[in-house]
């Protein structure tokens, strides 16, 4: 009763991209959730975003539009041309800017968020960013004229002592379909995790909306932390339950494009021992009830960015007075892809190497904030 002044905040919310069952009391009651209301709002909000792709896909040709709709992604190989691919990997395996480190499991992932911090420095990414046919692909695939987040990612498989990596579990990412894209650096293959998708598990089938159904109420109740999160995690059973096709593992050469509607069931692919793959990873999620696919202009992406460097910040401060460090925390690294043998020692040094979900400790007696650290050791340099 404490919290009964959130309600009609709550209540707003079940009109928003909201999806946690935990932190949203009406979302996550098992009355509401018995009587439909999940899926009430999975196929609001399917139906919306259909008719928003439908709207931003007058210039995709039929055949991407068909496979997509279909399975669930696009995949497009040599999407550069060597010699500005080589130069976009020259740059980014070189880059010198702001790392963010997050741990789950045994697995490091590595980002560098490409906004007007580090953009102006790096003018192979702008322009593959800015590049019409990548624009046009994800303003279709997210129903969505404002561009997505981008980032440079490199995933480090097997690099820390720890549990098995839960985004190596076949997962949802939320209720609506939303959207990832994945610009490889590296081949992939089984030896270092390849991304791994379902195809046409994004769909709405009759078996997809009856175990959803049961899941929400499952998880209203309890349930794994990721599912009440609102990332639904599934079974052998589950898929069986759902006829569900085989998962597909993206073993592709470097220079392959991969979007993915990551409501769809998806994960990391095992890797066979410890090995890294790098890519230019974007995300785009909006508000999956609002019929308006937004606009492309320079401050609606300033803003966009600006507004997850802030938040970003915010909880390096809130997890600092706790004496611990964020879940993405800044690291002592010039990019992703060098200094991981160094960082790594570091890392052990200056920090727990517990799974840094809500932010994990400080080792007793330290209180060097992640940034103060980061400062510290670029100015060394």
């Amino acid at each position: 009763m404490n919290k009964i002044w959130l309600v009609p905040i709550w209540i707003v919310q079940v009109f928003s991209q909201s999806k946690s069952f935990t932190k949203n009391k009406v979302i996550g009651n098992v009355w509401l959730n018995r009587a439909g209301l999940h899926v009430l709002r999975l196929v609001l909000s399917h139906s919306v975003m259909r008719a928003r792709m439908l709207l931003v896909s007058y210039n995709i040709a039929p055949d991407i539009k068909r496979a997509y709709f279909r399975d669930g992604f696009i995949v497009i190989p040599d999407f550069l041309s060597q010699s500005e691919f080589v130069r976009l990997d020259n740059e980014i395996r070189h880059a010198d800017a702001e790392v963010r480190e997050c741990t789950q499991g045994d697995t490091l992932t590595h980002r560098i968020m490409l906004d007007d911090n580090t953009l102006p420095n790096m003018p192979e990414c702008t322009a593959t960013l800015n590049r019409r046919d990548f624009t046009k692909l994800n303003r279709f695939a997210s129903g969505s004229f404002s561009r997505p987040i981008a980032y440079i990612q490199t995933i480090k498989n097997h690099y820390i002592d720890g549990p098995p990596d839960p985004q190596k579990n076949l997962h949802s990412d939320t209720f609506h379909p939303t959207t990832k894209s994945w610009f490889f650096f590296d081949d992939v293959s089984e030896r270092n995790g390849p991304f791994t998708y379902v195809p046409g598990s994004h769909r709405l089938t009759l078996k997809r909306l009856a175990w959803e159904y049961r899941k929400s109420i499952s998880v209203s109740n309890d349930g794994d932390r990721y599912s009440a999160n609102g990332s639904f995690r599934i079974t052998d059973a589950d898929a069986k339950a759902m006829d569900l096709a085989p998962p597909k593992a993206f073993a592709v050469a470097a220079n392959t494009l991969v979007i993915a509607n990551t409501h769809g069931f998806h994960c990391r692919g095992n890797a066979s021992e410890r090995s890294s793959r790098t890519e230019l990873w974007t995300i785009s999620r909006s508000n999956p009830f609002s019929p308006f696919p937004g606009i492309d202009h320079p401050l609606v992406t300033r803003v966009q960015n600006k507004a997850v460097g802030w938040w970003r910040r915010h909880l390096d401060k809130k997890a600092e007075n706790r004496g611990a460090v964020s879940s993405w925390h800044i690291i002592a690294a010039r990019n992703t892809v060098e200094d991981t043998e160094q960082h790594v020692t570091d890392r052990i040094e200056h920090s727990d190497t517990r799974t840094h979900t809500e932010g994990a400790s400080l080792p007793s007696g330290s209180r060097t904030p992640a940034t103060a650290y980061y400062s510290q050791s670029r100015m060394a340099r």
